[in-house]
């Protein structure tokens, strides 16, 4: 089989197959050598979901939904999880995260892309909208192989197993708001961005639109998690950029830092229109960088208007918190958002830790305001072990060493 270079494959992260081939050979080789422990002997299981349910996207548009259960766990520890929010504000450690993934029995159903409501029907997809936990029980064609699934976007599916039929035992506790969204035939776009500015959280309406839980009436669908993940954070985005529609440019440039699974992050917002540019750096023998001689580059650019160079998960994850930021604060500003992967990131465990750790770095504060430009090349040194040179080289909007106008002069 012919090397695939490793640019590539930051790029892809295993999920849009890029390299033509039918699987992903790097997650292949990780499916492999991380086995779980066998949770359950035989063929049943018993615990409440925290909710956590994934659908698929292999054989599209008949689809495998993924019905997660911690064997015997209960309330609050069963919750726990599918809780990035607090995995992030905890820093839980990557191995505990796998642990936490590899607790839960994914009970397998398949079904047809069209017809949601089999699901809701049986409460599987009312469950995904619950907010608490719920009490649950599967049985199995077989015992759970003690594998797990991993991709670059979602977090990992624990052992699974083909489900006989699966059964929600206790009410699903779904709050008026959702309940009322769930019923409206509306746009998804629209009921997503009403859920979410009448403060429902982003991984509720992301499993909701998976679901097919929001749309037209007659024309929703199940939608694979991995694609949700990314439109929620996209629609939500752009109506963050209509409200920042006309409003003043900050007067200052602000620098944020976050670190968290291995993952640096600087964020420099500054005068300017409302432009991002997003720079990953990878480093050789990371997950997706097997062989690199050296650092492995990704870039992409976005235009005030929301038009982008490119279409990036990773991207969508960390704008999303931004938008947040500067919306609470009435100001737009040019930004950009640097991403350091370090080795240490072994395993990948979804888009949730961009977001969490964005939005953590912005909370803390800036670490600077207004710095000279050798005291931003000074900073960027101390934080990122990424040569300063090939920063410079890259940006166009950093303004390390160089005098930039306007993004859009170059798109």
């Amino acid at each position: 089989m012919p090397r695939i270079p490793p640019e590539l494959c930051t790029r892809c992260k295993g999920y849009k197959l890029l390299c033509g081939l039918p699987r992903c050979p790097i997650l292949d080789r990780f499916r492999v050598q991380i086995q779980a422990a066998t949770l359950v002997r035989g063929n049943n299981v018993e615990g409440d979901s925290p909710p956590s349910i994934l659908v698929g996207e292999h054989g599209y548009p008949r689809v495998r939904i993924h019905y997660m259960i911690p064997p015997g766990e209960r309330g609050d520890q069963a919750a726990y999880r599918e809780a990035p929010g607090e995995w992030s504000r905890r820093k839980e450690p990557l191995s505990r995260i796998i642990g936490l993934r590899s607790g839960m029995v994914s009970a397998t159903i398949r079904a047809r892309a069209q017809d949601p409501w089999r699901l809701y029907e049986l409460e599987v997809s009312l469950a995904a909208a619950s907010s608490r936990p719920v009490d649950s029980e599967a049985e199995l064609a077989r015992p759970p192989t003690p594998r797990l699934l991993f991709d670059g976007v979602s977090k990992p599916i624990g052992p699974s197993a083909p489900a006989v039929r699966v059964r929600v035992s206790s009410n699903p506790s779904i709050p008026r708001l959702v309940e009322s969204a769930i019923s409206d035939d509306e746009l998804a776009s629209r009921m997503a961005v009403e859920l979410y500015r009448r403060g429902v959280d982003v991984y509720t309406i992301q499993r909701m639109l998976s679901l097919g839980l929001l749309g037209r009436l007659r024309r929703r669908r199940l939608v694979p998690t991995r694609w949700a993940i990314t439109a929620v954070d996209d629609m939500v985005s752009r109506h963050l950029r209509e409200r920042l529609r006309g409003a003043r440019e900050t007067s200052r440039t602000e620098v944020y830092y976050g670190e968290y699974l291995g993952n640096r992050f600087l964020i420099v917002i500054k005068p300017g229109p409302g432009s991002f540019e997003w720079i990953e750096a990878w480093h050789p023998s990371g997950v997706w960088t097997r062989g690199a001689g050296g650092l492995v580059y990704w870039r992409l650019v976005e235009d005030p208007r929301g038009r982008a160079t490119a279409s990036d998960g990773g991207f969508s994850a960390a704008r999303l918190p931004v938008l947040e930021h500067l919306a609470s604060r009435g100001v737009v500003g040019d930004v950009v958002i640097i991403r350091e992967i370090l080795p240490s990131y072994y395993a990948p465990v979804g888009n949730w830790h961009i977001r969490e750790t964005v939005r953590r770095a912005l909370e803390a504060g800036p670490v600077a305001v207004d710095p000279l430009e050798g005291e931003l090349r000074e900073l960027v040194s101390s934080r990122l072990t990424v040569p300063l040179r090939e920063l410079e080289s890259r940006s166009l909007l950093l303004g390390l060493g160089r005098r930039i106008t306007r993004l859009t002069d170059f798109m």
